[in-house]
């Protein structure tokens, strides 16, 4: 039954706060009104069995809880409105089922994305109100105090109060920039988690599930579904990207460890982004890790298409990303002269780390070792330090 409260609670956490946030207008009241439907669901339903319409029977007693709560706060004058809403649970279960029950978690990921907030703090609130995670799990999955993330919350629901940030979808003529905020909030949440092992990720899952929402509350827009594939096809490298705590690069990985059944979710998940005619950036980074599921792999096609996210997106990381495929389908040569040419990337390991293999598959290896050294100057993750420390040594 243990199990079955945590899924029931994982699942319905976002759709009951969402909707206590759109019915009660305030954040923290909000929040404390679902923790206590929550804590008496979990008192009750052990012994009275699981509700046939668990949404709607926490999202009544939330309700209720916050009535009782402003009832004794006197605060009815400023809230009259609650004070419509019927005294028993019971009474509200009898006009309340899943499908009167209104989803209002789009106007909440619209509301935890508003561009007053920072991405920080953007970031905090969705995973705290839409995800459910506690603040110090947030804290851990992002390596800072927990009482700096508190804070964080406390400013990013201040803000949305004093800023007098609206709970809706945005005007459609805003729909596109707001929406591109809300997909690079997930997008980020999902790759702090994928860079760690599987054991120690706390993000990946939320992030999964929030994409997925958002691509069934938002059908129509292409790149929703494309994020959602790319996710997918990623996540279903995990459990082959770590071996014994130590990554594993791309083609090193052992197949049979991938996960067919994502692999083709995540595959369905663009068809229908295309469908759409979606010619986006996420949308493409999908059909990029679609390609490096094929064996062999279309370098010439993967080349293609990181030519085109470039185009769109301007970014030297990406041009980097085309310039180690061209050197897989047009040799390390070719490769090489473009990696040469990119500027504004001597931070970033990943370049120097590109180097040093093109390098040393030309036989230049003298100049490949002081390459690696310069990318374990930059590198900051322990796991891909120990990589290139490997690789190194092999040169040596």
């Amino acid at each position: 039954m243990r199990g079955e409260l945590d899924s029931v609670f994982r699942d319905q956490w976002g759709r009951v706060l969402a909707a206590l946030i759109g019915f009660l207008g305030d954040f923290d009241l909000a929040e404390e009104a679902a923790q206590e439907a929550f804590a008496t669901a979990a008192e009750r339903w052990p012994r009275d069995g699981v509700p046939e319409s668990p949404g709607a029977w926490l999202v009544a007693t939330a309700r209720n809880r916050a009535i009782d709560r402003i009832r004794r706060q006197r605060t009815l004058e400023a809230k009259t409105r609650l004070l419509d809403m019927p005294a028993a649970v019971e009474d509200e279960m009898d006009r309340l089922d899943e499908t009167s029950f209104p989803d209002e978690r789009l106007e909440l990921i619209f509301t935890c994305c508003h561009p007053a907030l920072s991405t920080e703090a953007q970031v905090a609130l969705t995973l705290r109100t839409l995800g459910g995670l506690a603040t110090d799990e947030i804290a851990r999955a992002f390596l800072v105090p927990e009482a700096t993330m508190a804070q964080r919350l406390v400013r990013a629901k201040k803000k949305v109060k004093a800023a007098g940030i609206p709970f809706r979808v945005p005007a459609d003529h805003l729909l596109p920039d707001r929406l591109a905020a809300v997909l690079a909030v997930l997008y980020l949440i999902f790759n702090q988690g994928y860079a760690l092992p599987p054991a120690d990720d706390e993000l990946t899952p939320e992030a999964l599930r929030l994409a997925a929402a958002v691509a069934e509350l938002m059908p129509d827009e292409p790149e929703a579904h494309g994020l959602l594939a790319m996710m997918l096809l990623l996540e279903a490298r995990r459990a082959a990207r770590f071996r014994d705590g130590e990554l594993v690069l791309l083609e090193q990985q052992d197949r049979a460890l991938w996960d067919g059944a994502r692999i083709a979710a995540g595959r369905a998940a663009l068809q229908r982004a295309l469908a759409l005619r979606g010619r986006g950036p996420y949308v493409v980074q999908a059909a990029i890790a679609s390609l490096h599921a094929d064996e062999p792999r279309d370098w010439a096609e993967i080349a293609a298409l990181y030519g085109e996210l470039e185009r769109m997106t301007g970014s030297p990381v990406v041009a980097l990303s085309r310039a180690v495929a061209v050197a897989e389908a047009d040799g390390p040569a070719a490769g090489l002269a473009l990696v040469d040419a990119l500027d504004g990337l001597d931070g970033y390991h990943y370049l120097h780390a590109a180097r040093g293999e093109l390098l040393h598959r030309l036989g230049r290896d003298d100049e490949a070792r002081a390459a690696y050294g310069r990318a374990l100057e930059r590198v900051h993750d322990d796991a891909e330090r120990r990589l290139l420390e490997r690789r190194l040594a092999e040169l040596a």
